[in-house]
């Protein structure tokens, strides 16, 4: 079975059981989960498993991206990736347990055509607030899963819940592999590989009251979630996610580009391994709805991580990055592009975003290598093992290492990274380059030079110009501004017209101009909002704050610096404009 196939099976299924398939959700989080990416299927389910009703109805599935990226380290070995496929279906306050659990093991045996001997499952085992959940143990034997495969297992293994709220026991289904079990207890709780998740049905029947208190619902939830690329392994080969067709192309091309055969030697299998796997993550994350691009804060950190992770393990297969774009291009038309209708809308951007990053990195790589084999032949005359922190931020600041790049290469030749004293270094970095929103200085600027001063005092005035010409509810969601240029993202849901942009740059520069004056005044927080003056992030800014005004077109809280009158800076003019996320536009200008 393919991939296509699998997803096409898996939908197919639930809608002749009267589902309605929701489509995908973005991979980036969208700030409301505490998360950067969509990490689970149900993710974007949540208001709705919390009791909002759902405009589609009770029964939903879908087959979901995700992204986990909390053990990028581990890609390389024959199951870990950070891209994933999450297979859903959900109950909203319909069916439960015994549909639930019979369709599961149908669509095992049935659908996948799975042997019942290698399924087994695991419940909750009960503790002081919970009973026992006998009733699913009770219904996937029914269903057909044999006695000896059935592990009730305690609430750290086969529980879901969040602080308050609905809650309950979930039942996990797991492949049971050719290893040999660890021990006579072996269960599907240990980790030795004999057992391995490939899907689990989360029953939420509970309404966590308190720590300790927990009332049936009288709504109850289903939610399960199955992973693609696990159940594909299995259908096709011995559990390795990388011989599936989902990988076959992009193994194919590494395979040629470098004269060497996946798994014939373990060094090798795991750079091929990463590099499909984060050029693929790449792919999905730059064609992504929200358009992330590489960056050195955030989701944006872990992309070029990512795609600066790939350069390095190419360079261990003595490749050229130009095979990138090929693999790029067989993820976008022969696997993804079908189902993800964006990815295949955004090859150009995709495969743009990417080689300018692989650019950026191989101009400084070569440098910074040089410079690391320095480093590690002066600590071998000190007899030294530390890599320090102002060595690590060095190679951080100046050639673009990730600080994970730096402890891999320390890894390989047997160095140490002393990582406390590096995020000593970076809190630092931060700390000189933190916005205006923390209330001290200096509202995104890298330094505070004269040319830097005039853009920033810019960005007050798009700001403003941006209300007049968009809607007085245009906010500034950020900014950053060196000696070349200023960006400066707003909150603004379309692309702006080229009528837009040239009304929006002429009122600027009439402003400029005008030669307004800039004046501020230093006022309570409290007083400063009941003025009207606007800001970001005023729970950072201190009681006393400064207040900005020019003439009476901007009023905004400030850390400065600023020019004394808008005549001294010079023609703007805008450059670009274009989506920086969901909701936000960004801009980049300069002057003339």
């Amino acid at each position: 079975m393919t991939s296509k196939e699998l997803r096409k099976a898996w939908l197919d299924f639930y809608k002749e059981r009267g589902h309605v398939d929701i489509g995908v959700a973005s991979l980036i989080g969208d700030g409301t989960t505490g998360v950067m990416f969509n990490v689970a299927g149900m993710q974007p389910l949540m208001p709705y498993l919390l009791g909002k009703e759902h405009p589609l109805g009770k029964r939903l599935c879908n087959v979901q991206g995700c992204i986990r990226t909390n053990d990028i380290e581990s890609v390389g070995d024959s199951s870990h990736t950070t891209f994933f496929e999450m297979m859903g279906s959900w109950s909203l306050g319909d069916y439960f347990k015994e549909e639930r659990t019979k369709w599961s093991f149908e669509l095992l045996t049935k659908v996948f055509e799975m042997p019942v001997e290698r399924l087994a499952t695991t419940v909750f085992e009960g503790n002081e607030s919970v009973p026992r959940d006998t009733e699913t143990a009770m219904l996937r034997e029914k269903s057909g899963f044999l006695p000896q495969n059935i592990f009730f297992l305690p609430k750290e293994d086969n529980w879901w819940e969040l602080d308050r709220g609905p809650c309950g026991p979930d039942s996990e289904m797991f492949y049971i592999t050719d290893k040999e079990a660890c021990c006579n207890n072996c269960t599907p709780a240990c980790d030795c590989g004999r057992y391995v998740e490939i899907g689990n049905d989360v029953f939420m029947q509970y309404d966590r009251i308190s720590d300790d208190k927990y009332v049936l619902l009288d709504k109850k939830n289903v939610d399960t979630g199955w992973g693609l690329e696990r159940i594909l392994a299995f259908l096709n080969t011995d559990g390795d996610v990388y011989l599936t067709d989902v990988f076959a192309g992009a193994i194919s091309i590494l395979e040629e580009k470098s004269g060497k055969k996946y798994k014939e030697d373990e060094n090798v299998t795991a750079s091929i391994r990463i590099i499909a796997d984060h050029i693929r993550t790449s792919v999905m994350l730059l064609g992504d709805e929200k358009h992330l691009v590489p960056s050195n804060v955030g989701a944006g950190y872990i992309l070029r991580r990512l795609i600066r992770r790939a350069v390095r393990h190419a360079r261990k297969l003595n490749i050229s990055t130009e095979v990138f774009s090929e693999l790029a291009a067989n993820f976008i038309d022969n696997v993804y592009g079908d189902f993800y209708n964006e990815l295949k809308n955004s090859k150009e951007f995709v495969l743009n975003e990417l080689n300018k990053e692989i650019t950026k990195f191989e101009k400084t790589l070569n440098l910074g290598i040089k410079e690391f084999d320095k480093l590690v032949k002066r600590l071998d005359e000190e007899n030294s093992k530390i890599i320090d922190g102002n060595a690590s931020f060095r190679l951080y600041d100046t050639y673009g290492f990730p600080i994970e790049l730096t402890e891999e290469l320390a890894k390989e030749k047997g160095y140490i990274v002393d990582i406390d004293a590096f995020n000593e270094k970076f809190k630092e970095h931060q700390e000189k380059s933190r916005t205006a929103a923390t209330g001290t200085f200096k509202g995104g600027l890298e330094s505070s030079g004269e040319i830097e001063t005039k853009y920033h005092t810019a960005t007050h005035l798009l700001n403003a110009a941006l209300k007049v010409v968009i809607g007085p509810d245009v906010h500034q969601r950020g900014s950053n501004i060196t000696s070349e240029r200023m960006r400066f993202d707003f909150s603004c849901d379309h692309k702006l017209t080229d009528e837009e942009k040239q009304k929006t740059e002429d009122l600027v520069n009439k402003w400029i101009q005008d030669g307004i004056d800039v004046t501020f005044e230093v006022m309570s927080k409290d007083k400063a909002l009941k003025s009207g003056a606007e800001c970001m992030f005023i729970e950072k800014y201190p009681d006393e704050v400064k207040v900005y005004s020019i003439g009476d077109i901007s009023k905004e809280l400030c850390g400065g610096p600023h020019v004394k009158n808008t005549n001294e800076l010079g023609h703007f003019k805008i450059v670009k404009e274009e989506a920086s996320s969901a909701g936000v536009r960004r801009i980049k200008a300069c002057f003339d």
